[in-house]
């Protein structure tokens, strides 16, 4: 299954002379704060240079070849997107100093989370012209979504000689702005954002600037044409030292240095050594975070050989932030540039975000390469122009609360619920809130607040519980935790545990770890996992029942709080993973991960279809497509419905989340919320599977007030003098419930 993506084409955009707009109309929330305008002026283009005849030898003594190359690197389109918007007043027109949640979640507040290789779409039509389908987005109107982030649509991958890799990692290593013609063309995307715009909807893109693929840009630094070394955090070993290298094997264009090469490396002077961390480490394929090209041979007739830096896969070389050139600076910002203000975008995912500087340790240790202070003026510089440019970030930041806390400060406007993501899975797969009370009292105390946070269910990617604020950052600190002291590591390796005991194994197969991040499964397979369903082939409808229920307890958690509330086409088809054996080529190396990104399909538009068009494996749908759900009152997406409008009918999405209090059942949650109007609310959940009777207490309940279901509109009870309301909830049942506070009865005059 190599057909994830295309050959390079750069024909894909028309060459224009674009004039400056006037700036665009600025509005005003209910704070007169400024909120982002729908489209940034003026509209730009990126080059446009016709292809010609490729021959030749691929190598830096071809003129032919290194001017197709530069032809489609990402640094050469930045500089020309540059050249469009200096000096234009549309680029003073809007605040770009501070983050700003709530204006983001006026704008767009529930998002569906798409991945392109995995949706199935109708026949001769491609990924972009089925997410601008107008009957799609009139449905995802009457659910309540009004945005869509898109996933990685741009080339992916690498360049060998005159052909394209495939991507080693999901399209997320980019190597061009233009679109893969497998997903479609500019012109589409733009389409897209247009019928988005007509529905009130946004379209949110990603910009990737802690890495690329090695593309045209990374092949240009190893031949050390112009600039282009400065992009990525590489280093020319000389010749003398190459015994210090590892050998490339043939068909291959590097090799992981080992932990042996990598201590020499660094007491030679040449690299910083071992990492805080290696992510994906895995034996025999990376068991550092360096890795060592063949000789290449340079535009000055010079054999070269480099060690370059990769937090991720080897095919996701680093780049550099501190670089003199500003190169890679110049790379990203121009790809942030290219998607708000030519393709239209109104937001902007940050992939990779948290690891964008690395300093060598003087103590001798690890070298300083996670909460990095260069991290966080990067941040700070890529949010602040999409700012500038009209439209707001957000950043998947897999770090301890401290630094999601720190960076958030002046970066991205939007932060990745990684606080409590796993901490709601552990709730279910135990039915035990404690950890998760634990976790939303710890943002709260440290500062994150839940209405700055993206509140995700399923993505392309595995459940996370690395649980980076115990294992890092905290791992000393001693937490009260089931009646005893655990330090943050004993903590974090116990959670872990019960989550990789609960979720695969025998009983749950069809899940499966991925390498030391977390598990490759779908929500619905954490839940049948969860209900002690071992085998997905011989679902009842009752079980299918059973499963939907719960996945709405889920959405509840994550909806009925302040924040993004996001979620997937796995979600609302209550897609299963695949079996390993789908996938096996895929999963090969470890990658695991491939088994919960099952293609789908959300309109119908191909029930025939036994894969994606690229090449993914139709999983198993427990709920249908959402057309088919519109017309089942009873379906997830219906029900789904209701929660978001009690979302937003109450604005619990800019709520302040004031106490997340000790409860009278273990599997019972309760979060209390003070809305925008002034009312006391709480969300109130029950993640086990027991009938529960107990009483809510809460000190910022209001003596006195009635407690009203606020779906149902019912009265349950009232707050007495304690600040205390009883309340029974079903076995995995959630309520929304409203105080309202009587008004006192005026006194009568006396006669």
């Amino acid at each position: 299954m190599t057909d994830i993506g295309s050959s390079i084409d750069s024909d894909t955009s028309p060459e224009t002379n674009p004039e400056a707009d006037a700036g665009a109309e600025i509005t005003y929330d209910e704070q007169s704060y400024p909120a982002r305008p729908k489209a940034m002026q003026p509209k730009i283009r990126r080059r446009f240079t016709r292809t010609a005849e490729l021959h030749g030898p691929p190598d830096a003594t071809n003129t032919l070849y290194m001017t197709w190359l530069h032809n489609q690197s990402m640094l050469a389109d930045a500089n020309v997107l540059a050249g469009q918007l200096t000096g234009q007043g549309s680029m003073w027109q809007n605040p770009y100093a501070h983050p700003n949640p709530a204006a983001a979640i006026e704008r767009a507040g529930v998002w569906f989370t798409a991945y392109p290789i995995s949706l199935i779409t109708a026949p001769d039509v491609n990924f972009l012209q089925s997410l601008g389908d107008d009957e799609l987005w009139s449905i995802f109107a009457k659910v309540g979504i009004n945005a869509i982030h898109t996933g990685p649509v741009k080339h992916a991958g690498g360049i060998w000689g005159w052909n394209q890799t495939p991507s080693v990692d999901g399209h997320f290593d980019r190597i061009s702005m233009a679109i893969d013609p497998a997903f479609g063309t500019e012109d589409e995307f733009r389409e897209v954002c247009e019928v988005a715009a007509a529905h009130g909807g946004t379209i949110i893109d990603d910009v990737v600037p802690g890495h690329t693929g090695k593309g045209s840009d990374f092949r240009l630094a190893e031949m050390r044409y112009g600039e282009y070394p400065g992009i990525y955090h590489m280093v020319e070993i000389p010749s003398e030292d190459w015994d210090l290298l590892p050998e490339v094997r043939s068909g291959r264009d590097a090799a992981n240095l080992s932990t042996q090469a990598e201590t020499a490396l660094a007491e030679a002077g040449y690299i910083i050594g071992e990492l805080q961390r290696v992510i994906f480490a895995e034996p025999g394929v990376k068991e550092t975070n360096w890795s060592a090209t063949d000789v290449v041979t340079g535009v000055d007739g010079v054999d070269r050989r480099w060690v370059y830096l990769h937090y991720f896969k080897s095919g996701q070389p680093s780049i550099n932030w501190l670089d003199p050139s500003c190169a890679g600076m110049r790379l990203v910002m121009g790809d942030a540039c290219h998607s708000l203000a030519d393709l239209g975008t109104g937001a902007l995912r940050l992939d990779a975000n948290g690891f964008l500087g690395v300093e060598k340790a003087a103590t001798g240790g690890p070298a300083w390469s996670e909460g990095h202070p260069l991290s966080e003026a990067a941040n700070q510089m890529i949010a602040g122009m999409v700012r500038k440019m009209g439209g707001f970030t957000f950043q998947e930041l897999n770090l301890a609360i401290d630094d999601i806390y720190e960076t958030g400060q002046s970066g991205a406007d939007l932060s990745y619920d990684f606080v409590n993501r796993p901490a709601y899975h552990h709730a279910l797969v135990t039915g035990n809130t404690e950890f998760l009370r634990l976790t939303l009292n710890l943002a709260k105390e440290i500062g994150v607040r839940p209405q700055s946070l993206v509140h995700a269910m399923q993505n392309h990617d595995e459940l996370t519980h690395e649980l980076v604020h115990f294992s890092t950052r905290h791992a000393s600190d001693i937490f009260d935790y089931e009646g005893e002291e655990l330090t943050g590591t004993d903590l974090g390796a116990r959670v872990r545990a019960n989550l990789i005991d609960g979720l695969t194994g025998e009983h749950a197969p069809y899940n499966r770890p991925f390498t030391t991040n977390g598990i490759a499964c779908t929500t619905a397979s954490v839940i049948t996992a969860a209900l002690g369903i071992t085998d997905l082939t011989a679902l009842s409808d009752d079980d299918i029942e059973r499963v939907r229920s719960v996945h709405l307890l889920l959405a509840m958690f994550n909806a009925l709080q302040p924040g993004v509330f996001a979620l997937s086409g796995w979600d609302l088809c209550g897609v299963l993973p695949l079996a390993a054996e789908d996938v096996a080529d895929l999963i090969a190396e470890g990658d695991t991960r491939w088994i919960n990104r099952g293609a789908h399909d959300l309109m119908d538009s191909n029930p025939n279809a036994v894969q994606s068009a690229s090449r993914m494996k139709r999983a198993t749908s427990l709920y249908g497509s959402l057309p088919a759900q519109m017309l089942d009152p009873n379906s997830f997406a219906l029900r789904l419905q209701q929660i978001i409008q009690t979302r937003t009918q109450y604005g619990i999405s800019t709520s302040e989340q004031l106490d997340v209090p000790l409860v009278g059942h273990p599997g019972m949650l309760v979060m209390v919320h003070l809305l925008p109007n002034g009312q006391t609310q709480a969300t109130v959940l029950n993640f086990s599977g027991e009938d529960v009777l107990a009483t809510v207490h809460s000190e910022y309940l209001p003596a006195g007030a009635v407690v009203i279901d606020m779906a149902t509109q019912a009265e349950l009870s009232t707050v007495d003098e304690l600040h205390n309301f009883p309340l029974a909830l079903g076995p995995y049942q959630g309520v929304a419930l409203l105080m309202v506070e009587l008004e006192p009865e005026p006194e009568s005059d006396s006669e």
